[in-house]
């Protein structure tokens, strides 16, 4: 089916949710700020081996690495930013690992930290439009849903989350 046919189903979003033993302003810092910390080496479509994950803290900002040649590498764009609340991205990777520089043909992350009584907070995340990938979006939604994706990554951010210093009380 093609993206362009009006009757072609619309991929399901992936969601996830997680919860996170930490206040919602440390939850999304350390999901944004402090992606680096907890993002895989192993995940980033650079052309060398990745050395640093890197979210820029404003819409529009650009979400990046750095590789060990030096070079940058960019894999989205942040479209809204709302700390402690929630922030959406870009997800400007096609479903071959390449970047996809124009927007309109880009998959959407939005991240919601919901404070819980207990003083917890929820991560719910939405990975959503996979039908502006074209023929490759429901491999990407299977790549991001299965083992290794999203929620792989929810548990490896909740654990740092859970484990790192909060800077604010």
């Amino acid at each position: 089916m093609s993206a362009m046919n009006p009757k072609a189903p619309t991929p399901a979003p992936v969601l996830k949710s997680v919860t996170v033993r930490a206040s919602a302003a440390h939850a999304f810092d350390v999901f944004t700020l402090g992606l680096d910390s907890w993002w895989p080496r192993t995940h980033h479509i650079g052309k060398s081996p990745m050395k640093t994950a890197l979210i820029e803290p404003q819409a529009g900002g650009r979400c990046y690495s750095e590789q060990e040649d030096g070079t940058e590498c960019e894999w989205g764009r942040v479209l809204v930013w709302e700390p402690p609340r929630r922030f959406v991205m870009a997800w400007q990777i096609n479903p071959d690992w390449t970047y996809q520089p124009d927007l309109a043909k880009s998959s959407e992350v939005e991240v919601r930290f919901t404070p819980q009584p207990d003083g917890s907070t929820r991560v719910d995340l939405e990975h959503r439009h996979f039908e502006r990938h074209g023929a490759g979006g429901e491999a990407m939604r299977k790549s991001v849903d299965s083992s290794g994706g999203w929620g792989d990554l929810l548990g490896l951010y909740a654990e740092r989350a859970a484990n790192a210093k909060e800077a604010r009380s």
